[in-house]
């Protein structure tokens, strides 16, 4: 002992230096010769349920629809408050170190986050929602459905490429779909700002590989140059369907999904 603490079956003091026994679940701690009297089951303290460093969407979603990470909305709710005024907004980066600290910092939270208005920079939280999704095990398209998505969005009659499309969208696992379906709504939002400067080939650029990425976690050299255009372009169509497609999905009002 190097903090004298109390006995959790005597209650005397453990001196300083002498030998105590810790129990690794409920962390009671007790005289050597006490161990006797300790009761023979002990209650764990419930540990403080902390997001996983990478997985898949799913792993971070909601147990009540719509599927959509807490993350995800606080950083979104934070970037349309006082962000929808940048010049460059997801375009911009924020500071690396800040946006490392901040997500590491979400992750560590679990579902109840700390408010990111103490962020001063708001590409800092543009950043920290880049980098969660670039994170996940597979992007917001999934491998399967990622060959379908690109298909889609070659046919060239914009028509039949919105029906696949909102096909396909339909397809995906509902935390995916559900997140999808919140961040389009929110990226439209941006592209509508004169002030951001940030068009839907913008935002398509910034988020193609973010959101569509490749058909596997180990693409080729090859692979990467092929699907980088086919990334944005997907994207592109995605932000050309109709913003009632994608409520849909979130409902048209958001209220549950803003975080209190």
């Amino acid at each position: 002992v190097i903090r004298p603490e109390p006995c959790g079956v005597c209650g005397s003091r453990i001196r300083f230096g002498k030998t105590a026994i810790k129990c690794c679940q409920c962390q009671l701690l007790l005289h050597t010769k006490c161990r006797e009297q300790c009761p023979s089951l002990c209650v764990p303290r419930p540990h403080h349920h902390a997001w996983p460093r990478e997985g898949v969407l799913a792993d971070f979603a909601p147990s009540t629809p719509p599927l959509v990470p807490t993350l995800v909305v606080q950083c979104v709710t934070e970037v349309e408050t006082r962000g929808l005024t940048e010049t460059g907004l997801y375009r911009v980066p924020g500071a690396e170190q800040l946006v490392r600290e901040w997500k590491r910092k979400l992750l560590r939270a679990g579902g109840v986050l700390p408010a990111l208005s103490g962020v001063t920079d708001i590409h800092v939280v543009c950043g920290v929602l880049k980098d969660f999704l670039r994170g996940l095990k597979e992007p917001l398209v999934t491998f399967s459905l990622h060959p379908a998505f690109l298909r889609a969005a070659d046919i060239p009659d914009d028509a039949a490429s919105d029906t696949a499309l909102c096909h396909v969208v339909s397809k995906l696992p509902p935390a995916n779909r559900d997140t999808l379906a919140f961040l389009m709504l929110h990226l439209l939002r941006v592209s509508q700002s004169p002030d951001c400067k940030m068009d839907v080939l913008n935002l398509s650029r910034v988020f193609g590989p973010t959101l569509v990425g490749h058909s596997s976690a180990n693409p080729t050299p090859l692979a990467i140059m092929e699907d980088t255009p086919r990334q944005c372009k997907v994207v592109a169509r995605l932000l050309s369907l109709p913003p009632s497609f994608w409520r849909g999905f979130v409902g048209t009002e958001q209220e549950n999904l803003v975080p209190i």
